[in-house]
């Protein structure tokens, strides 16, 4: 099989760290170019991986057969719409938007459009997941906890914009909720207290009756544990820590080259990233009414 040809839309610490070296390592990519807002930061990406940079984004799209996103959501939101219409496959980022509007919009042009997406939910591409899904589902669950701490807002490269205004549940709230989504059943309501920039815990129910609780914090200074979730059933016990996935983007763009080739969709495509954003809207709303 070829390499697919993706454009990386974005040239920040993220597309820097992972997605270029990633897609441009091959065998199942190759990077056909870069695109960002600030044109100086695609030349000096691309270069460092042998691949062109474009000024017009049309450029990046005719250079392409697929595009993968490294930008903030809102702006995912608006390109992405335009990858779609110019009939590119999309790898996306989550979450899939700001806000449910344009998560609909970016959505909507994809089953529009017909295109294949895919999101990049990091947990999913490792095997240990794959693993505590396995075992989550044998052991007849009916509760479980998700954790998710670390300093992230208090500097460094991820103390981006975005995550300074809207905090732990945009950011890392869809990779907990989407975790006890898989490991207990579809979430069907959410109750939620904290703040965003501090603390938030989420109390979440479950289709079946399991129920289960997400703590998220980006805010916390000094060392702190790795991510997990443990689940708890009739049969037993999983849990999985965020230290034992490893390197998952070999496998993420194994598989979205796949999508692509096969011309269809992943479980984790656009549709699903729309599902979370309606929970975390959700969210959002009872946090700002207190």
């Amino acid at each position: 099989m070829e390499p697919v040809r993706v454009g990386l839309v974005g040239a920040g610490p993220w597309a820097e760290m992972v997605h270029a070296p990633a897609l441009a390592a091959g065998p199942h990519t190759t990077l056909s170019g870069v695109w960002a807002r600030r044109p100086e930061a695609a030349r000096a990406l691309a270069d460092a991986h042998g691949a062109p940079s474009f000024e017009r984004l049309e450029d990046l799209f005719a250079a392409s057969e697929a595009v993968a996103f490294c930008v903030p959501p809102a702006v995912q939101a608006e390109l992405g719409v335009l990858a779609a219409r110019a009939g590119r496959a999309l790898l996306l980022e989550k979450p899939l938007a700001a806000d449910l509007d344009g998560a609909r919009r970016l959505a909507g042009a994809i089953e529009e459009a017909g295109v294949a997406s895919q999101m990049l939910f990091t947990f999913r591409y490792s095997a240990a997941t794959a693993g505590f899904l396995d075992r989550a589902r044998r052991i007849e669950p009916f509760g479980g906890h998700a954790v998710n701490i670390s300093g992230s807002l208090r500097g460094g490269p991820f103390a981006t914009p975005w995550r300074l205004e809207r905090g732990a549940v945009l950011d890392v709230g869809p990779h907990m909720i989407d975790l006890l989504d898989a490991a207990l059943g579809r979430v069907v309501a959410v109750k939620a207290h904290g703040d965003p920039l501090g603390w938030v815990g989420l109390l979440l129910e479950h289709e079946g009756g399991a129920v289960s609780e997400a703590s998220l914090s980006m805010a916390v200074e000094g060392d702190t544990p790795p991510s997990r979730i443990d689940v708890y059933g009739r049969l037993g016990s999983a849990s999985l820590l965020g230290s034992e996935l490893g390197d998952v983007f070999p496998e993420v763009v194994r598989q979205f080259a796949g999508t692509v080739r096969d011309g269809g969709g992943h479980p984790l495509d656009a549709r699903h990233g729309l599902r979370l954003q309606e929970i975390i809207d959700d969210v959002e709303r009872q946090l700002r009414a207190g």
